[in-house]
C-alpha cells in the first residue's frame, strides 16, 4: 500500500513570513520519507471541517506548479478538481502543463464540485447536481480527446470546442492518470469504470460495498476491475503511540478490502514531526501490506 499527503490546511503556526519556506520544506520532506502523491484541494475558501472559510487557501493549479518546481519524484494532483470551476479545454491545458513541467508527474483528480457558498461568493458557476455530473462527464471526454491524436471539434450538450488541439502533449502517455472522487453509485462509480484509472472513496464502513458496486460497473462496461487503483482519503490522529498503532491496523483492514493507496494529511505544515513519524513507522508498515 502507498500513502499520499493531502495539504488542506494552509494556516500554519509559522505564519505568513515563513509560509513559502515551510511549504517547500514540507513538500520535499514528504517526498523524502516516502509519500508517493502530493495533493491540494481545489477550493478558493477554506472548507468546513478544516477551518473557518476566512483561513488561508491557495489556488490549486498555481500551487501544484510551485510544488512541481520544489520536488522531483512525487506525483501531483488536485484532490479533487471542481469540474465547473474551469472550462474543460483550459483544465486539460493546465494538467498538461503541470505534467510537462513536472516531467510526467501530473494526475487529473476531478469531481462534480459541491461548495455552493464559495461559488456564490466569487461568482463561480454552480449549476444543479444533475448538470454538474453531466458537465463532469463531458469534461472527462474532452480531456481524453485533447490527450489523444484527435484534434477535431467536440460537440456536447454543455461544451462545444472548435478544435481540441493540445500542444505540447503530456509527457505521460497515453495521458495523465485520471482519479475520480466521490462514491455515488449510479453516476460517479460508473464514470470511474468508464474513464478512470483510480477512484477515491470516503473512509467509511461502506467501502466494501462501494467497491462491489464499482466491480459491477466494470463488468457491465467490460473494464478490468483490477486495472483501477482503489484509494481512500483517511485523516490520521497521531497523538500517541497507541493511535499510531491503531492507524496502522486500520490501513491493514483497508488493504484486505483491496485498497492500494491511502491519502492522509497533517495538521500543521510548518512542523516536521508528523511527517518524520510517517516516514519512521507508518509508511514502512503500509508498504509491507
Amino acid at each position: 500500500m502507498d500513502l499520499g499527503l493531502h495539504l488542506a490546511n494552509f494556516t500554519w503556526s509559522g505564519g505568513a513570513d515563513s509560509f513559502v519556506d515551510d511549504l517547500t520544506r514540507t513538500a520535499r520532506l514528504a517526498e523524502q520519507v516516502g509519500f508517493t502523491k502530493l495533493s491540494v484541494m481545489d477550493h478558493v475558501w477554506q472548507i468546513r471541517g478544516v477551518g473557518p472559510k476566512e483561513n488561508e487557501m491557495l489556488e490549486a493549479y498555481t500551487a501544484l506548479g510551485f510544488l512541481a518546481a520544489v520536488t522531483e519524484r512525487v506525483d501531483l494532483l488536485a484532490w479533487v478538481t471542481a469540474t465547473v470551476y474551469r472550462e474543460p479545454g483550459l483544465l486539460a491545458k493546465e494538467v498538461t502543463t503541470l505534467d510537462v513541467l513536472s516531467k510526467g508527474r501530473a494526475w487529473l483528480g476531478i469531481g462534480a464540485a459541491w461548495n455552493e457558498e464559495e461559488c456564490i461568493g466569487l461568482g463561480l458557476p454552480f449549476p444543479s447536481t444533475a448538470e454538474r455530473f453531466e458537465r463532469l462527464e463531458e469534461t472527462l471526454q474532452i480531456c481524453l480527446q485533447m490527450w489523444s491524436d484527435d484534434d477535431g471539434p467536440y460537440e456536447g450538450a454543455h461544451y462545444r470546442l472548435g478544435s481540441t488541439l493540445n500542444s505540447p502533449q503530456s509527457v505521460r502517455r497515453p495521458h495523465p492518470p485520471i482519479l475520480i472522487g466521490g462514491s455515488g453509485e449510479k453516476k460517479t462509480l460508473r464514470m470511474v469504470a468508464q474513464y478512470g484509472q483510480a477512484c477515491n472513496l470516503f473512509d467509511s464502513p461502506e467501502v466494501a460495498h462501494k467497491l462491489d458496486v464499482l466491480r459491477r460497473h466494470c463488468d457491465d462496461l467490460g473494464r478490468d476491475y483490477d486495472a483501477i487503483e482503489k484509494t481512500v482519503i483517511s485523516m490520521a490522529d497521531l497523538g500517541d503511540d497507541e493511535k499510531v498503532d491503531e492507524f496502522v491496523d486500520h490501513l491493514g483492514g483497508l488493504a484486505e478490502l483491496g485498497i492500494t493507496h491511502v491519502h492522509t494529511g497533517i495538521r500543521d505544515g510548518s512542523r516536521t514531526d508528523e511527517l518524520e513519524l510517517f516516514g519512521e513507522r507508518i509508511i514502512p508498515a503500509a508498504k509491507a501490506l
